[in-house]
């Protein structure tokens, strides 16, 4: 996770949780004035819009006092929703047996994105079934990973 990431979810994670709700993960995206940062929250019952816009308005508030992002942004609070992006190894770990989709940010058997079926987390090390093949990804490497959402 990249340092920016890091520092939000350790200013994040109390407010969010004062409201009742799980910060699932934080998504920046730097595009100068149009940069976002993306807030994921999650509920064992689920997250509706006024969910959203409770947990919008503290960390709204904390983002003021705390000011870890000195440019412009815009913010959107979500739930993961159901090809929900999977952020930690707690969290690929409760998706073992599941399809996914992870990029990485160095190729693994000659290949930046990958589509597979969890099988394992050992500690920071990921094992996804990619054709027939497991392939060990460290989470370090993961640029972005998703849950694959069966209809």
């Amino acid at each position: 996770m990249a340092t920016i990431e890091s520092k939000l979810v350790e200013i994040l994670t109390v407010p969010v949780e004062a409201s009742g709700f799980q910060l699932w993960g934080i998504e920046y995206v730097q595009a100068g004035r149009h940069s976002i940062l993306r807030v994921f929250i999650d509920h064992e019952n689920g997250i509706n819009i006024e969910d959203c816009a409770e947990a919008s308005r503290q960390v709204s508030a904390v983002m003021d006092v705390e000011d870890p992002i000195s440019t412009e942004y815009t913010l959107e609070v979500s739930s993961p929703g159901v090809d929900r992006p999977l952020f930690t190894a707690a969290q690929y770990a409760a998706y073992i047996g599941e399809d996914a989709k992870v990029q990485l940010t160095m190729p693994v058997a000659g290949s930046r994105n990958l589509k597979g079926v969890i099988t394992s987390v050992d500690g920071q090390m990921l094992t996804i079934k990619v054709d027939g093949k497991d392939l060990i990804v460290a989470l370090d490497n993961i640029r972005k990973g998703n849950i694959i959402a069966k209809f």
